[in-house]
């Protein structure tokens, strides 16, 4: 302490002080930030499974709701719905030149309308990456029909593709 006038001045050990508590806090905010990036990346580590391995999505709220809407515009015919829930390299054909552009000429030409209304209706199983449907494409290898498969993509559901069975030459 100091003199100052004849009275005690606490004045730059306050001084010290604050300094010292200002430098405390700026510390703890940085360890507290640096600590919240670590937990964030146990995070992303935990939430982020290995490739192949989807969980079954099937009473997922968002894949429910997700579907929901799949099957009524696919009910509806409507192009515009369906292209937004679609990825950009929606497969569905095995011909060349078979994803993308085309699908709803190409189920239009084909009459698979019908058909892809019916597969949508089946029960969606988790498949690698994918949720499927019919389920049997996942125990039967030479499934013989067609099947519908969803995936996610950022976090969001999308309609990845719609194909027959494929050809020998392809399996």
């Amino acid at each position: 302490m100091e003199m100052a006038h004849g009275k005690c001045s606490n004045r730059p050990s306050l001084m010290k002080f604050a300094k010292l508590l200002s430098g405390l806090a700026a510390g703890g905010i940085l360890v507290a930030a640096l600590a919240g990036c670590q937990s964030l990346e146990k995070k992303k580590e935990k939430v982020q499974a290995p490739v192949g391995t989807l969980r079954d999505q099937a009473g997922d709220t968002s894949f429910q709701a997700f579907l929901s809407t799949l099957r009524k515009a696919a009910a509806n015919k409507d192009v515009e719905v369906l292209a937004g829930m679609m990825t950009a390299d929606f497969g569905y054909s095995w011909e060349p030149g078979g994803e993308g552009v085309g699908v709803f000429k190409y189920w239009t030409q084909h009459n698979l309308w019908g058909e892809l209304n019916v597969v949508l209706k089946e029960k969606f199983v988790p498949s690698g990456d994918y949720m499927v449907a019919p389920a049997a494409v996942t125990v039967d290898p030479d499934f013989p029909g067609y099947r519908a498969g969803m995936r996610l993509v950022n976090g969001s559901w999308r309609f990845a593709y719609f194909v027959s069975a494929a050809p020998p030459s392809a399996r």
